[in-house]
């Protein structure tokens, strides 16, 4: 039997003692239940039972996080704070990520004992790479297939983000496509709808980035939304792939981790990972996960690009979280498990300095929906301003500068500065 483990570390909140909170979340995802039962042997806990590592107090507080705790006799008032760390036998669950989140992600979060629960660490053994090898593409696949070095991959997202008809998105693609912009992708609202089904809208696309190609030596890379049901995705990647294209995209959400891993099992082109609704899953931060985890559960199930928010975007998130999201992603996971962040929301010319200075990398694929299309000088302004502000970050020239003797990104600046 192997003796390898899952490590799982978690930050809690509890009117109960650390300790005793520990033991519950133990026996709940391991061999106990709320009362002993006949069956729960020492060789069975022995074999199957979680293992407390560490449980580390942090702060008390008065008021609870989340609501439906139950109070034990003659509470005090405080609602105690820590970090647990457990460790799961991985002869629980084996090589598989849906039973791997029944163990580490799956009732603790209603147990009573608890005001508040977040997994924020998640350590794999190396048995997990046996069977998800990740993914396919990864940086240095995307940027072959891109044809774009030493800089980010810039693009942007089809907008309106839906309703367009077969023939105005045929319209939109073509400006875009002769624009210079190195990629393109379907909004995550946008897969196949009534009006616009898949088959037509990746046959217009295709043959507008076609066009384009034998016209400026560049054939664009697209992301296709093929975000469906579990038949569909299959169907779905493979006529993209007959159709010449380069790129699918998923919500993985939607379609789950598993849908993930089986999409990679045959997919021939990078996936392009949405996290959207991620929010409700780590907004509350004594709820839900990290991004650190989510990552590694997504790079594991052969996400090739990985959406990360941006920073000073119009979403929640703190530049100190994207910065961290950023850094999860680069990490090596099991040795490799290569994957591009990306960054959008709220981006343009503007963010290009500030953005290279704090993750000190151009590995990114940097999509711009505003500040490209609402360029004065139109998309093709936008790319250009985009690609000169991604010139002077690099070499370390102050934007405002650089501006001087390059007009779109004056332009940009003039526009896009709050």
């Amino acid at each position: 039997m192997s003796t390898s483990i899952v490590r799982a570390m978690y930050r809690i909140e509890t009117p109960y003692s650390l300790q005793h909170a520990a033991e519950v979340m133990a026996g709940e995802q391991s061999t106990g239940t709320f009362i002993a039962v006949p069956g729960e042997t020492d060789e069975v806990k022995a074999r199957s039972g979680a293992r407390i590592v560490s449980v580390k107090e942090l702060d008390i507080v008065t008021s609870p996080s989340l609501p439906g705790a139950k109070l034990p006799k003659n509470h005090n008032g405080n609602y105690n704070r820590g970090e647990i760390v457990l460790e799961f036998p991985y002869h629980n669950f084996g090589p598989s990520i849906p039973n791997l989140m029944a163990t580490v992600a799956g009732n603790l979060y209603e147990l009573q004992e608890f005001s508040g629960l977040r997994l924020t660490g998640l350590e794999l053994p190396a048995e997990f790479s046996y069977v998800y090898p990740g993914p396919k593409f990864g940086i240095e696949g995307t940027r072959k297939l891109a044809g774009v070095y030493g800089r980010p991959i810039i693009g942007t997202i089809i907008k309106p983000s839906i309703g367009l008809s077969i023939e105005e998105l045929r319209l939109t693609v073509r400006q875009l496509a002769e624009a210079g912009l190195d990629f393109i992708k379907d909004d995550e609202l946008n897969a196949s709808p009534t009006f616009a089904p898949m088959d037509q809208k990746v046959k217009a696309v295709m043959e507008e980035i076609e066009r384009a190609a034998d016209k400026t030596g560049k054939k664009v890379m697209y992301a296709f939304n093929i975000t469906g049901e579990i038949d569909e995705l299959r169907r779905n990647h493979d006529l993209v792939y007959s159709a010449g294209g380069t790129c699918i995209m998923v919500s993985i959400q939607s379609i789950g981790l598993a849908g993930l891993a089986y999409l990679n099992q045959y997919s021939q082109l990078p996936i392009h990972g949405h996290r959207n609704q991620w929010g409700m899953m780590t907004r509350c931060p004594w709820l839900g996960m990290e991004f650190t985890v989510y990552q590694k559960l997504c790079r594991l199930a052969g996400a090739d690009h990985l959406h990360v928010n941006a920073l000073n975007s119009k979403f929640y998130e703190s530049n100190d979280s994207v910065l961290r999201s950023v850094q999860a992603i680069r990490e090596p996971l099991l040795g490799g498990y290569e994957a591009m962040p990306v960054l959008s929301s709220g981006q343009s010319a503007v963010t290009a300095e500030e953005t290279f200075k704090q993750l000190g990398t151009y590995d990114l694929l940097n999509v711009a929906g505003g500040g490209i299309m609402a360029h004065p000088d139109g998309p093709q302004g936008g790319v250009k301003s985009m690609q000169q502000a991604w010139e002077a970050a690099i070499q370390g020239i102050a934007a405002q500068v650089y501006a001087e003797q390059h007009p779109e990104l004056r332009r940009a600046i003039e526009t896009f500065t709050k």
